[in-house]
């Protein structure tokens, strides 16, 4: 019996849906490319703008053209948020919801191998990592979200916030470490929010997590500004396995934005913890810091000269190594999606020019700036031309000729 697999969105999905696969295979399903056809489909599908409803829709409707027999199951953000709309669409068996993840593989299997069971208890949080494909697994340790951002459907396609305790995170890491990966990357809705189903905290979790042996790496995938902590960042920099790479949604770089779309944090506070990264990471000779940077664009009531401040402010303030761009999508139910004083989709398209022109720009002044510079790179198994691929610690991609032998290997270079 053959099944496909078929993520949409963020890494969060990407580790989910690993998670079904692995279960999947244990009883007796052959993966394989959804593009060569299967007899079961599972799509996990993304609901962070207009754009990706529509991809998840057109995905779900071309693989029913390109399977017409085979069954089609449906999870994710979308799913959760426009449940009705996707069990309309032709060629959908099922549809699950964010509290029902646990019920997936069990349906599966009793609707395609008539095999009777019930899901496991785990309640509201479903534990979840990725594996079998690279040297870097993504490891979930958080889902949901509390905060009611003015632009954004996340808390209610993921729900509140929640945990599982470290207690049971700490086994999975260990699952993950002896299968040979040596990097794992944490995931979460807000990640930085971790405890609030167990009274732990992000901080406790993440110097459990450095004592776990087989591991050499970690990555946080996106932290708020608010959540990470100056006494986070000295333990952080002070000699641990979590690398010289983050990723902080700053979303808007001018106050009055901010303060509109409900963020909790102004530009001042902003500017001083990356500022303050800096200062304790960036040593004379040594490797610059990777910032990672959200921004949206067109929000609404953002004006030429509002946007020109956050221009500004990424420009000649914060300077990131990267921008992640979001033009804003009015998403139904959001504060935002209320206002009268839309922008203009050219105006988005506009914005949207400039910073990825800035941000190319910000890019290569950061490779510069660590010229010369020995790093050390964890090097992947897939083969590129005869060419393979790794990352430094901070997050530049290095390429070299393929080498079976490094393969999982951190290898000293100079950048």
């Amino acid at each position: 019996m053959k099944i496909a697999f078929v993520t949409l969105g963020c890494k969060l999905n990407y580790a989910e849906t690993s998670t079904y696969e692995r279960e999947l295979l244990k009883e007796g399903f052959e993966a394989v490319p959804w593009s060569k056809g299967a007899d079961v489909f599972l799509v996990n599908t993304c609901t962070v703008t207009e754009h990706s409803d529509k991809k998840s829709r057109n995905i779900i409707r071309k693989l029913h053209r390109q399977c017409p027999e085979a069954k089609i199951f449906v999870t994710g953000c979308y799913a959760q948020l426009k449940k009705a709309e996707i069990e309309a669409i032709d060629g959908v068996t099922e549809v699950f919801g964010a509290t029902e993840k646990s019920r997936i593989v069990p349906s599966i299997l009793e609707k395609v191998k008539g095999i009777e069971c019930c899901g496991k208890g785990l309640g509201n949080f479903f534990p979840a990592y990725s594996s079998g494909e690279r040297t870097r697994s993504f490891l979930k340790v958080q889902d949901g979200c509390d905060y009611k951002c003015a632009y954004c459907t996340v808390p209610y396609a993921r729900g509140e916030s929640r945990n599982t305790a470290i207690s049971t995170i700490i086994p999975q890491a260990e699952a993950i470490a002896a299968e040979g990966i040596r990097e794992i990357v944490l995931t979460g809705v807000n990640t930085g929010d971790f405890g609030r189903s167990t009274g732990e905290t992000f901080f406790e979790l993440i110097k459990q997590l450095n004592e776990v042996k087989g591991i050499e790496r970690y990555r946080i995938s996106s932290i708020e500004p608010n959540l990470l902590t100056e006494e986070m960042i000295d333990w952080i920099t002070s000699g641990t396995k979590f690398l010289p790479h983050y990723h902080i949604p700053l979303q808007s770089g001018c106050d009055t934005i901010l303060k509109e779309m409900g963020r909790r944090y102004d530009t001042a506070a902003f500017a001083h913890k990356i500022q303050y990264i800096r200062e304790k990471s960036e040593l004379p000779g040594g490797p610059r810091v990777f910032f990672g940077i959200d921004v949206i664009v067109g929000f609404p009531g953002e004006t030429d000269e509002l946007f020109m401040e956050t221009y500004n402010f990424l420009k000649d303030v914060v300077k990131p190594s990267f921008i992640h761009i979001f033009p804003y999508s009015r998403r139904a139910g959001t504060p935002a999606a209320a206002r009268k004083d839309q922008v203009q989709d050219s105006k988005k398209t506009e914005r949207v020019q400039m910073l990825e022109e800035l941000s190319a720009k910000l890019h290569e002044e950061f490779i510069e700036s660590n010229r010369g510079v020995q790093e050390k790179v964890l090097f992947e198994s897939t083969d590129r031309n005869g060419m393979m691929e790794g990352y430094t610690g901070n997050y530049i991609r290095i390429s070299r000729p393929y080498d079976a032998d490094l393969i999982g290997k951190i290898a000293d270079i100079t950048i």
